[in-house]
């Protein structure tokens, strides 16, 4: 279909992070990264991308720790994206404690960069 722009993501995880996110008071979904992308406080919080895993902005002095529980580095197009970005594999968010831990660390570091 010309024009129309096509967006693939997790309904699951999507639908996970819209009742996750309820109770903040801005958010905001948009589509980019190849997903669906979550703005809280009109700062790029969380994306859904289309094979369940879950893209998040946290603190970079936190890289380290958080690659070191399972995350990655996030690319994009081949290239690192800058320091604070990570992707969590889907498998790593089948539990509700590890899916809470992980949205835990991204809104952390969205207060701080909101405040």
């Amino acid at each position: 279909m010309e024009g129309l722009l096509c967006v693939a993501y997790s309904k699951e995880l999507a639908d996970r992070l819209r009742g996750a996110l309820a109770d903040e008071p801005a958010v905001r979904e948009v589509s980019m990264f190849g997903g669906l992308s979550f703005l809280v406080n009109e700062k790029l919080a969380l994306t859904a991308n289309n094979h369940g895993d879950l893209m998040l902005r946290c603190d970079p002095a936190r890289v380290e720790e958080l690659t070191r529980r399972g995350a990655t580095v996030a690319e994009m197009r081949g290239r690192q994206m800058s320091q604070g970005w990570l992707i969590v594999a889907a498998d790593t968010l089948r539990s509700e404690q590890d899916f809470a831990f992980w949205l835990d660390v991204a809104l952390e570091y969205n207060r701080a960069v909101t405040e």
